[in-house]
């Protein structure tokens, strides 16, 4: 992804600052914004996201272990918890953290929504749970109408779903996009209950800085929003396709003429963000929150409707790619519920629409019985949640 200045808006917001109530008035030189998102303190980085490149790695492995019908449900299940030692890199094996407390996990959206929360942790169980007892045991079986096992897709490649035609690990995969990624940027790590949370505003105004470490507990927050989409890319120049997750899905929407430099948008409010945090300029900061909110939310929009109208394309001809696109998105409509909607609390589409829609693209024998009708009206109900058209969403 290439690179440029941030906006004269951005620049401007930073030094018209400098005599605000947020320093006192004493009119105390900010730091300039960066080109990239590098920040130091005393000589060295103050960025810090190490937990969030963890599980964006164990989020690969498991991705490519739900492909191999040798594993067992304990094995995957070991994996999505990180107990058991499972992992092929023994660091991960070692790392205190995991992908299943932080699925569904925001401190805006489930903190006081633990029901909710469990029942989508419960999705992922059930996936992972189907794939090894239905699709694993049909594994040379050629799958047809209510039955699981294999179809080949006109180029060759092979595709293993459900007797719906559903494949679990693009569910699982896709859905932890939302689940995990997007709903701990958006909802948790930018949210102010987390960024403002007890006394973090007085330290950060202070430079207090946490306990041996080089940043402030805000600073850090933010940069581990940051690390959920940047955490396996070069965070001073991120190239993008550098994970299974947001970050690939970003550069494929980049890549569209009719969305080219969200990503730039994306990339540019971070540091921006972060800088405001520096500069103490804390409405900046919010300004920023919101234009990530609606980005990364109306990426997981267009890919969700990238996939119903690539579904419709091979659905007559090639009913194995148009079952791949489904179950892709099947995972992207899944996660519009951890999206959010800048200025409010809510996501673009609600748990009952979502799931109202899944039940649609599922009921009777699912992929094998949907209509180009139905993903049309389907694709359509999605993007008149966001500002793009079904024609500019169906050609990235």
């Amino acid at each position: 992804m290439k690179k440029i200045i941030c906006s004269v808006f951005i620049a401007a917001g930073l030094f018209t600052s400098c005599s605000s109530d947020d320093d006192n008035g004493t009119n105390t030189p900010l730091n300039p914004t960066p080109d990239v998102y590098q920040f130091e303190r005393n000589g060295k980085s103050s960025v810090s996201y190490s937990g969030q490149t963890d599980r964006l790695m164990m989020g690969a492995e498991l991705g490519s272990a739900l492909k191999d019908p040798a594993n067992t449900q304990a094995v995957l299940e070991g994996m999505f918890t990180n107990t058991g030692n499972h992992f092929g890199n023994e660091a991960l094996n070692s790392s205190s953290k995991n992908i299943r407390s932080k699925t569904a996990a925001s401190k805006d959206y489930f903190s006081a929504n633990t029901t909710e929360s469990n029942v989508y942790k419960a999705d992922f169980d059930t996936w992972i749970a189907n794939q090894v007892n239905e699709v694993f045991p049909n594994w040379n079986t050629t799958a047809s109408p209510g039955v699981a096992g294999k179809i080949e897709e006109a180029g060759g490649k092979v595709r293993y779903v459900n007797a719906k035609g559903l494949e679990y690990d693009q569910a699982f995969m896709k859905g932890l996009i939302g689940a995990l990624v997007t709903d701990q940027i958006l909802n948790n790590y930018l949210s102010p209950a987390v960024l403002d949370e007890a006394d973090n505003r007085e330290q950060n105004d202070n430079e207090l800085l946490a306990t041996d470490k080089n940043y402030t507990t805000m600073e850090h927050k933010w940069d581990e929003a940051f690390g959920y989409l940047y955490g396996t890319d070069n965070a001073a120049n991120p190239q993008l396709g550098a994970d299974s997750f947001l970050n690939k899905y970003l550069g494929r929407v980049d890549e569209d003429e009719d969305f080219s430099g969200i990503a730039e948008s994306i990339y540019n409010a971070f540091i921006a963000g972060r800088a405001a945090i520096v500069n103490k300029d804390y409405e900046l900061r919010d300004q920023q929150v919101a234009i990530i909110r609606e980005k990364i939310s109306m990426l997981i929009g267009i890919r969700a409707v990238y996939y119903l109208q690539a579904a419709k394309e091979s659905l007559g001809t090639d009913p194995a790619a148009a079952f791949h696109d489904l179950s892709e998105a099947y995972g992207f409509i899944y996660s519009l519920r951890f999206t959010r909607m800048p200025g409010t609390e809510t996501p673009y589409l609600s748990d009952v629409e979502v799931r109202d829609i899944l039940s649609e693209l599922t009921k009777n024998n699912g992929f094998w019985d949907v209509t180009p009708a139905t993903l049309d009206q389907t694709a359509n109900a999605i993007a008149s949640k966001f500002n793009f058209t079904l024609e500019q969403a169906a050609t990235n």
